[in-house]
């Protein structure tokens, strides 16, 4: 079986540790890059305020 191009990303907050976001990228995108993924700010709405999220790659079900 071939490996895809895209890879799935799943965003854990700095504050609380909890996954806020997740989504597909390229992964040609990312390899030449010093920091493998990019770092996120969004709002979450748990703790009503913009956070600081970190990527980690993370393995889809079929």
């Amino acid at each position: 079986m071939a490996k895809g191009k895209r890879t799935y990303v799943a965003y854990y907050s700095t504050e609380t540790g909890n996954m806020v976001h997740t989504t597909n990228i390229q992964k040609k995108n990312f390899q030449t890059k010093g920091e493998k993924f990019p770092i996120l700010r969004k709002y979450n709405p748990k703790t009503r305020k913009h956070e600081i999220l970190k990527g980690k790659e993370i393995k889809k079900g079929n």
